[in-house]
């Protein structure tokens, strides 16, 4: 007979609870696992917003666990969170912006995970994501999740195609209010808890701290305009993302953002908000779900988002090499960061995804 057991990752929040939960119900033998990062909040942090991967997430993940009477592991994974730092880190100071939570899903949470579900005998990870895995005719698709404004297709796109047949996302059929209403019949105590917003190594949202801690604010240099016009100086170009429009450390009668940043002289390049728009990117590391792509190959009648926020946008996709893939949009769009994820989906469908690594603009540095 097929095993049913299946290894949830429980963050601690009301999204992998219900997860558990609802596995539970369906007969699978659950297992939770929570990651501890080894990043401690700081006790005066003023942020009233959760993130994960806390004492306090570790605590509300035993006791859900324990009230679902199912096995539960609290796992050492600081060395496995110190790498997605360091990328996190050397993405600024290469003048990219990094993307940690999709780089945590595909390097741990449907990374290691997986070798931690092989040691306790589960033939299945889960997890409490928006999004959904369909069969159709065989072939595992990925498609977003019922509630369009808590879709997380997007950030779990990393996701190997190969594992998708053994991976659940019971939660993606739901929206958030009916999670909620599940976990408080439930009798889970986390029904209420507030959502996860920040990244989990940066509790109070200032990675231009964390930089700093660590020496890799990068190169000071100057805030200059298109014309090559010094508005200001600043600390570190690390401190600048494109696209950017408060903290760029002077007064401005317009909406000023940042346009591009050169890692080399530390010069950031600001402007108004068309000098953010481009016309296409291309993107490396390009994997598709219950599909082929090859080299010459290209896909029409798309949409791509490009950040985490729900967006999308009129697009067609061609292969350029293997893995790599030029996508031209159909209208201009604005603040395309290398370094970011970018997924590809005809309707909900989620045909593959990639990470960025350049964008078109007319706008670069040239002074």
């Amino acid at each position: 007979m097929e095993s049913k057991r299946v290894l949830v990752a429980l963050s601690g929040g009301v999204d992998s609870s219900v997860a558990a939960y609802l596995l539970k119900k369906q007969g699978y033998e659950v297992i939770g696992v929570f990651l501890r990062n080894g990043v401690a909040k700081p006790a005066a942090s003023s942020s009233n917003k959760q993130g994960c991967c806390s004492v306090e997430d570790s605590r509300d993940a035993a006791l859900v666990a324990d009230h679902l009477g199912i096995d539960f592991h609290a796992i050492d994974m600081h060395q496995e969170f110190e790498s997605i730092i360091d990328y996190f880190a050397e993405e600024y100071q290469q003048a990219r912006t990094p993307n940690p939570c999709m780089r945590c899903n595909r390097d741990i949470k449907f990374g290691k995970l997986w070798d931690l579900a092989a040691a306790v005998g589960a033939e299945y990870l889960a997890t409490g994501h928006y999004a959904r895995i369909i069969n159709v005719d065989g072939q595992h698709q990925l498609h977003r999740g019922v509630d369009i404004s808590k879709d997380q297709s997007y950030v779990v796109f990393p996701l190997g195609p190969d594992t998708l047949s053994k991976t659940l996302l019971p939660i993606g059929g739901l929206d958030k209010t009916q999670t909620r209403q599940i976990a408080k019949e439930a009798g889970l105590q986390i029904h209420d808890k507030a959502e996860s917003f920040e990244i989990c190594f940066v509790p109070d949202n200032n990675y231009r701290e964390l930089l700093a801690s660590r020496d890799q604010l990068g190169k000071p240099g100057r805030i200059i305009d298109a014309e090559g016009k010094q508005l200001a100086t600043h600390s570190g170009h690390a401190g600048f993302t494109r696209g950017q429009r408060r903290g760029l450390g002077f007064a401005s009668t317009k909406a000023m953002y940042v346009i591009d940043i050169d890692p080399q002289s530390g010069d950031v390049l600001v402007g108004p908000r068309a000098a953010t728009t481009c016309s296409s990117l291309t993107a490396n590391d390009f994997h598709c779900f219950g599909l082929e792509l090859n080299v010459g190959d290209e896909w029409h009648d798309v949409t791509v988002q490009y950040r985490s926020a729900f967006q999308q946008f009129r697009a067609v996709l061609k292969c350029t090499a293997p893995g790599t893939v030029q996508i031209d949009f159909i209208d201009s769009v604005e603040s395309i960061n290398p370094g970011q994820g970018v997924a590809v989906y005809r309707g909900n469908q989620l045909l593959g995804g990639g990470f960025i690594a350049t964008v078109s603009s007319q706008h670069f540095l040239q002074v």
